[in-house]
C-alpha cells in the first residue's frame, strides 16, 4: 500500500490540512494518508504548542469517519526533537509492506536543506508538494517530487489560536467535532 505522511504540528488541525490530504487521495496518488503528529519541530517554536496527546486526540476526532486518514503518534515514541529522516526510517523497518511517501508544501521543501540527514530523504523518497502562496517550487537538489495543484486556502492554525484567544467563531474553519473538543477542554485559551 502507498501511505503518503503528512507531517506536522498540526496545532490544531483544520480544514485545509484535511482538503490537501483529500485532494491527494482523489488524485490516487496514495492509498492512505497518515496524519504524522509532532511533538516538537526543531524548526519551529513550541511555547505555544497544545500538548501531543491532546493534538493526537484533535487529528482523530477530525478524522473519524474517514477510513482513508489515519492518526499517527509514532514520533512520540522516538528521541526528541523529531526528525523526519529518523521517523522515515522507523516506519519503513516497522512497515516494510508499505510504500510511504512524504506530503509537503512548498514552504517547507524551500528548506529542506535545512533538514537532518535531507539527503537520505531525498534519495529514498517521493515528495508530493502543494504549492503555498509566495513560495515558488524549484527543484535544484534533484528530488523525486511531484507538484500538486491542491485547492489553496489561507487558513494558518496560528490565525485559529488567535480566533480562540479572542473568543471568536472558529466555524468553517475546523471540523464541528474539533471546535467542540477543543471549546469542551479550553484549549488555546491561555
Amino acid at each position: 500500500m502507498r501511505i503518503g505522511l503528512y507531517f506536522g504540528s498540526f496545532n490544531p488541525i483544520h480544514h485545509a490540512h484535511l482538503i490537501i490530504a483529500n485532494h491527494i487521495l482523489n488524485e490516487t496518488l496514495v492509498d492512505k494518508v497518515w496524519f504524522v503528529v509532532s511533538p516538537h519541530n526543531p524548526l519551529k517554536e513550541t511555547s505555544s504548542l497544545l500538548d501531543e496527546n491532546h493534538r493526537f486526540h484533535l487529528v482523530n476526532v477530525a478524522i473519524e469517519a474517514d477510513d482513508r486518514l489515519k492518526a499517527s503518534n509514532i514520533e512520540f515514541s522516538l528521541p526528541r526533537p523529531s526528525y523526519t529522516s529518523i521517523t522515515l526510517a522507523h516506519l519503513s523497518e516497522k512497515y516494510p509492506q508499505h510504500e510511504f511517501c512524504i506530503i509537503m508544501g512548498s514552504d517547507s521543501f524551500q528548506n529542506i536543506r535545512r533538514w537532518k540527514n535531507f539527503e537520505f530523504i531525498l534519495k529514498n523518497y517521493q515528495i508530493l508538494i502543494y504549492e503555498r502562496p509566495g513560495f515558488e517550487i524549484a527543484d535544484n537538489i534533484n528530488a523525486k517530487i511531484n507538484i500538486l495543484k491542491a485547492p489553496l486556502l489561507e487558513l494558518s492554525a496560528t490565525a485559529i489560536r488567535k480566533l480562540i484567544k479572542e473568543k471568536k467563531s472558529l466555524k468553517y474553519l475546523l471540523p464541528e467535532a474539533v471546535i467542540t473538543e477543543i471549546e469542551k477542554a479550553g484549549h488555546y485559551r491561555k
